[in-house]
């Protein structure tokens, strides 16, 4: 069987273990949302500058597109006569750092530089083209060397006649490629195979060591936007810890929740309770010993709990527990039912005694009397039952009224393990008990020189002056039975007769014994 402080601690330890789990889920949980939310809105705002890049870059491009057809009406006309409206177009789209004008292959008038004669081929190797070109490349007529951005619109099939407008990229770089820490370090214009970076320049390529790369491509015009950045989970993962608190906060609330629930489903009250309901106390009894004429006159109804969950537990274990936490009351019920129950088992004796220990605290408001009839007259018992208070601190509950009306109903009152805790002489005057229960305590004196041995003698003398049943619990030895005997003790219980035994094995037993 397992002792007190073993069950007890079995229940503290599950309780606690499961504090510890919703403590620990509830701080993983709480990190775990804000980091998944923080995520996707890391996700989102690195999206969202993205496409404002994007939005921006076809703010600056539209005006081209929609100025197309009034360039390419200039194409071929006379540099002297068209290069006033072209340097106000220029002027007008703001971002154009020049308009060229080329016929057959030939730049010949430019917004800047007014009338010319070059080689578009030379400028840009690339052109000219029968398709419009959306291209970075680096200046070589106006800032020579320098990045820019190329539109080119052919204005003849064969591609030789046509419109190049070189575009102020470090102007477009200033507003549109804004890096914005910690989310983004760098904002790259993706167009065809060449990056343009405002630190960097144009490269064929980005260069990331940490970061990740995110694009997204412009509807509109053949470029994309591309950022370099730590990335949504690694930002979010950073700022876990000022969520910190946040999760603390819930998990010593969850911890506090959870303690206050498992208060009532991971105890040991509860799982008392669930016992009765489930039946799982067994009765047992221990046989009462006429020492006179060697013959059993009675037996003392025991429990024992084997619970599944936990094992046997000891009835010192349990017994004070369902006591202080209220549950004595139901467990007596359970017991006088299921005695009642079993009573074809014990020999049809009106004087054969049935003891059931019944606390003080039962005799309340009469409810020991409420509880019997249903519970124990109504399977009209042949046998003596014999009441026994085992709840030492709280006799004031018993009344005289209450005791008469035991006595109307021809059941006897025995104090239990008397001459310990409260049972004082008044006690006997009040409540006239007709058999006294000798503790083993004193029982197991007899023979030393302990100041128990003489309070035994005392007790039997009490006993035997007031004309009061004794019946000696806890006699385990001949020497002790022979004493007993000897002082007019004959009514005994103990090992040196039989062990507590289960009430479906006394017939047996009492069969043996009577051979």
């Amino acid at each position: 069987m397992r002792n007190a402080q073993w069950v007890i601690r079995k229940y503290l330890r599950q309780r606690i273990a499961v504090c510890v789990i919703v403590a620990v889920c509830a701080f993983a949980i709480t990190l775990g949302t804000r980091f998944i939310s923080q995520r996707g809105i890391n996700q989102n705002q690195i999206d969202s500058l993205i496409r404002h890049s994007i939005d921006r870059m076809d703010t600056l491009l539209i005006p081209l597109q929609t100025q197309r057809a009034e360039m390419l009406a200039l194409v071929g006309q006379p540099c002297e006569a068209i290069h006033l409206p072209l340097r106000k177009l220029a002027v007008a789209l703001q971002t154009v750092r020049s308009i060229a004008l080329v016929k057959s292959g030939q730049l010949y008038c430019s917004s800047a530089l007014g009338k010319r004669d070059v080689a578009i081929h030379s400028l840009q190797a690339q052109l000219p083209s029968r398709t419009p070109l959306l291209e970075l490349t680096t200046d070589h007529s106006l800032l020579k060397g320098t990045p820019i951005l190329i539109q080119w619109f052919p204005a003849s099939a064969d591609g030789k006649d046509g419109v190049l407008a070189s575009l102020n990229i470090d102007l477009i770089s200033n507003i549109i490629l804004e890096s914005s820490p910690p989310l983004i370090d760098q904002m790259s214009l993706n167009v065809g195979k060449l990056y343009f970076q405002h630190e960097t320049g144009i490269t064929d390529r980005l260069v990331s060591a940490n970061d990740k790369i995110y694009s997204q491509q412009s509807a509109r015009f053949p470029f994309s936007i591309s950022v370099l950045s730590p990335g949504p989970e690694r930002l979010a993962l950073q700022n876990l810890l000022s969520e910190l608190p946040l999760a603390i906060i819930m998990s010593v609330l969850f911890t506090w929740i959870a303690w206050l629930v498992t208060a009532g489903r991971l105890s040991f009250t509860r799982e008392i309770s669930m016992g009765i309901a489930r039946k799982e106390f067994s009765l047992y009894c221990q046989p009462q010993m006429d020492a006179r004429m060697q013959r059993c006159i009675g037996v003392e109804i025991l429990l024992r709990w084997h619970n599944p969950r936990v094992g046997w537990i000891e009835p010192d274990v349990f017994i004070p527990i369902v006591e202080t936490q209220n549950l004595i009351i139901p467990l007596t019920r359970y017991v006088i039912s299921e005695t009642a129950q079993r009573l074809h088992l014990f020999p049809q004796d009106p004087n054969f005694q049935i003891g059931i220990n019944v606390a003080a605290a039962h005799f309340k408001n009469g409810r020991l009397l409420q509880d019997l009839q249903p519970y124990w007259f109504n399977f009209q018992p042949i046998q003596q039952l014999t009441v026994e208070l085992t709840e030492r601190e709280a006799l004031h509950d018993v009344n005289y009224q209450m005791r008469s009306e035991l006595g109307n109903q021809q059941i006897k009152l025995a104090i239990d393990d008397f001459g310990t805790g409260n049972s004082s002489l008044s006690w006997l005057e009040m409540l006239h008990p007709d058999v006294l229960k000798i503790d083993k305590s004193f029982t197991q004196a007899i023979g030393t020189d302990a100041v128990n041995s003489t309070v035994t003698d005392l007790i039997i003398a009490l006993g035997q002056r007031l004309n009061i049943e004794l019946v000696a619990e806890g006699v385990e030895t001949p020497e002790q039975a022979s004493y007993l005997q000897q002082h007019g003790v004959h009514l005994l219980q103990g090992y040196w007769f039989a062990h507590p035994m289960r009430i479906e094995e006394f017939p047996q037993w009492l069969a043996e014994r009577e051979q």
